[in-house]
């Protein structure tokens, strides 16, 4: 190797350890077969630590709401929500280890979007927003146990 191709081997050298040393094990090669897949996409999902099935209510700085939910195994939520005449069908929705999530599309038009978590009580509280007017926003809480 040439004199003057040495000093810049060296540095593009280092520079690839520097850069290898500071993303860690994030670079580090997959076990055979495995899919590489960019950090910014992976999510980790948790098995759900509570079921939500059943019929509860929620009760909302502007409503109560009923909720009669079926869930997987997996977390997913299915059901509807009615709150006085007005009734809505989930769209999505899911446990995520102490977490739960649902989007409801109610028939007079908003889709409200529901997040929340399982506190140390045992009951969920979260937050509400209509995805169409998303000023429209309301505190919630359960005093169900989870």
């Amino acid at each position: 190797m040439s004199a003057s191709l040495r000093p810049r081997k060296l540095l593009t050298t280092t520079a690839v350890a520097l850069l290898l040393s500071l993303a860690g094990a994030g670079l580090a090669a997959p076990a055979s077969g495995a899919t590489v897949t960019a950090p910014s996409a992976v999510r980790e999902v948790r098995a759900p630590a509570f079921n939500a099935a059943g019929v509860w209510y929620l009760f909302q700085t502007n409503a109560t709401v009923r909720v009669d939910l079926t869930q997987d195994a997996s977390g997913r939520l299915f059901g509807t929500v009615s709150s006085g005449n007005t009734v809505g069908t989930l769209r999505e929705g899911s446990v995520d280890g102490n977490n739960i999530y649902f989007t409801v599309g109610w028939n007079h038009g908003p889709v409200g979007r529901y997040t929340g978590v399982r506190g140390p009580d045992g009951r969920l509280s979260g937050t509400t927003v209509d995805l169409n007017n998303p000023s429209s926003q309301a505190s919630w809480f359960t005093e169900r146990r989870f």
